[in-house]
């Protein structure tokens, strides 16, 4: 009997410490290969939620890679998410790994560039017969806005974190944003530029359901305002902000 209480202790322990250090359990993720209309292969990652209640496709930053959401995608998907992260071709090695589309490519390419990598991971979930939402984290958190634009019956929902106009034309991203009019949830560091960048796309918009979120406790460029290795103190306000803004959208 005592055995049995012992292991029992010991899986309690285990379960509050990988929660507390952002670990989720989820089914391994699934290699993912893609090729855009330009014939460049791109890889990915998919985490599967156990009955999804929509499909998350996620974006990363400059000099970044799927890794960027290695401890959040599992997070989306114990939380009934499915999540496909992919590498674009502008990219590099943040977070302890290479670009695979960067790398095979041979180099990495300007913001806008990637594009057609974002077009290739939406027409992929298209035949996954699951809602779909967009996720964008720095440059991708513009080029999210040019998407969802173009694909008005296909984006259900679009997530931007730090967005800004990146893409080279000084109101491309809000003149994107101004066509988009599916729910918006919108975010950034606490730094006050990044703020007023991410209000004033958000303004743009028509959508009726449109949320800003600054953070209060702490905030960091990007989707790494989600992990804890980025942003310590402050990824649970993030947290919390997120999953209110994806359970009312996909209920």
């Amino acid at each position: 009997m005592f055995g049995k209480w012992k292991r029992s202790v010991v899986a309690i322990v285990v379960s509050v410490v990988g929660m507390m250090q952002g670990v989720f359990a989820a089914p391994e993720p699934q290699n993912v290969s893609l090729k855009a209309a330009d014939g460049v292969a791109i890889q990915g990652k998919l985490y599967q939620a156990d009955q999804p209640k929509a499909l998350i496709l996620l974006f990363h930053q400059a000099g970044s890679n799927y890794a960027e959401y290695s401890t959040i995608a599992p997070r989306l998907a114990q939380e009934g998410f499915s999540a496909l992260a992919i590498d674009q071709r502008s990219g590099g090695t943040l977070f302890g790994r290479s670009n695979e589309t960067v790398k095979a490519l041979g180099h990495s390419t300007t913001y806008i560039d990637a594009e057609p990598d974002l077009e290739a991971a939406l027409a992929w979930a298209a035949t996954q017969n699951l809602p779909i939402a967009i996720w964008g984290s720095s440059y991708s958190s513009a080029l999210v806005f040019l998407v969802a634009a173009k694909h008005p019956n296909e984006v259900k929902a679009v997530l931007s974190f730090s967005p800004g106009e990146y893409l080279g034309k000084p109101s491309l991203v809000r003149d994107a944003a101004a066509k988009v009019n599916v729910p918006i949830y919108i975010t950034s560091s606490k730094d006050q530029e990044e703020i007023n960048s991410a209000a004033a796309i958000l303004k743009a918009s028509a959508a009726k359901q449109k949320t800003q979120f600054i953070p209060k406790v702490g905030g960091v460029h990007g989707s790494s305002t989600l992990r804890t290795d980025r942003n310590l103190k402050g990824n649970q306000e993030n947290w919390t902000a997120v999953l209110v803004f994806l359970k009312d959208v996909f209920k």
